[in-house]
C-alpha cells in the first residue's frame, strides 16, 4: 500500500494532519542541501522497527540533539555526544542507530572531499536499481538495510514508488524531474 493510500484511508484525523506535511512537502522531492540529505538518511535509519509517525513526531526533537543535522559537527561527536543521545528521550535511544549517525556522518565528510557534496556522490552513482543501490550504501554507509535505503532514495526522489499515480503530489513530483525519470 503507498504512503498516499494510508494517508487517505487508514490514519485517523489526528494522524492524517502529522503525516500530511511530510507527505504533500517533502516525501518524494529533491533536497540539494547535504545537511538535509543527512538529515533524511539519519530519519530512516532511525525509522527502522517503528512507525513513520514515530520519527515524524520525534523531528524536532532529533534535529536539537543532532545539532541540526550539521554533518561536520555530527562527525565530531565524542563518547560524551553519543552517551548524551544514548540518554536523550525525545529520540530513539539505540546504539546502533547512534553510532551509525555519527560513523555515516565521518562517511559524507569523506564522499564531499572526492566529489564535491553527498548530493554530487547520489548523482554520480545514478541511475541504479534499488539491488544496485542497497549494495552500494551497504558498503558505503552503516545500517543502511534494503528498507531504509529504498525508502531513504524514494523519499529524496532517487527512486520512484513516493507517490501513486493518482496522488496529486505524484504530478508536482513530475514537474520537477525527479532523478528516477532521468537515464
Amino acid at each position: 500500500m503507498s504512503y498516499c493510500v494510508a494517508i487517505e484511508t487508514m490514519l485517523s484525523e489526528e494522524k492524517k494532519a502529522l503525516h500530511k506535511n511530510y507527505h504533500d512537502k517533502y516525501y518524494g522531492f529533491a533536497i540539494h542541501d547535504d545537511n538535509e540529505l543527512f538529515c533524511r538518511l539519519v530519519l530512516e535509519i532511525n525509522q527502522a522497527g517503528l512507525s513513520w509517525e514515530t520519527i515524524l513526531k520525534k523531528e524536532a526533537s532529533f534535529r536539537k540533539a543532532y545539532s541540526n543535522f550539521d554533518i561536520k559537527k555530527v562527525a565530531n561527536y565524542t563518547e560524551k555526544d553519543s552517551e548524551r543521545l544514548l540518554a536523550d528521550a525525545g529520540i530513539i535511544r539505540n546504539r546502533l542507530k547512534v553510532n551509525a549517525a555519527i560513523e555515516n556522518a565521518k562517511t559524507i565528510l569523506t564522499l564531499q572531499a572526492e566529489f564535491g557534496s553527498f548530493e554530487k556522490w547520489l548523482e554520480h552513482h545514478r541511475p541504479k536499481t534499488k539491488e544496485e543501490w542497497v549494495k552500494l550504501f551497504k558498503k558505503t554507509f552503516r545500517f543502511t538495510g534494503g528498507e531504509i535505503v529504498n525508502e531513504f532514495l524514494m523519499s529524496i526522489g532517487y527512486l520512484p514508488g513516493a507517490h501513486s499515480e493518482n496522488c496529486p503530489v505524484y504530478k508536482q513530483i513530475l514537474r520537477e524531474k525527479p532523478m528516477w525519470m532521468k537515464k
